[in-house]
């Protein structure tokens, strides 16, 4: 299992705003892709009782992903804006509330889509994941352009 502490910089202090016996967004979308272990070896590990001699290989690079959020969310947000996805990112693009309509990708939810980049410093991963987000398009689109700069 998981346990996760979500932490917020408060003039140079952490502090506790969340815990949680799980991931979840955008947390998971940070931390599995610097897993280099192979998930379901680790699952079977655990399933075995072999996790005493388990090895997790992790990634020594950063992670930044950021969320695109529908307008309204998170509240009464809206639905049915086509979106339009580069053709080449370097990104992980993970889409959360999107639907196929007439084979174009349309919001469909108030979390939209992930965009998760790995870089060899926070601000390489956070320059390309913040350029990915501004590249996708849909009507009313917006996320935190704040992400990544407590830690600095």
């Amino acid at each position: 299992g998981f346990i996760f502490f979500g932490l917020i910089n408060v003039k140079g202090n952490p502090h506790v705003i969340e815990y949680n016996a799980r991931l979840g967004d955008p947390e998971t979308e940070s931390i599995l892709p610097r897993i280099e272990t192979d998930l379901m070896d680790m699952f079977l590990a655990g399933i075995e009782s072999r996790l005493t001699d388990f090895k997790i290989k992790i990634s020594p690079q950063h992670a930044v992903s950021v969320m695109l959020v529908a307008g309204g969310y998170p509240e009464a947000y809206e639905k049915g804006h086509e979106i339009t996805i580069p053709q080449k990112t370097d990104c992980i693009v993970l889409h959360a509330g999107t639907k196929l309509i007439d084979n174009k990708i349309v919001t469909n939810g108030g979390r939209v889509m992930a965009v998760t980049n790995l870089g060899n410093t926070l601000d390489e991963a956070l320059e390309a994941a913040m350029k990915a987000a501004r590249d996708i398009k849909f009507e009313n689109k917006y996320f935190r352009t704040d992400i990544g700069f407590d830690l600095k």
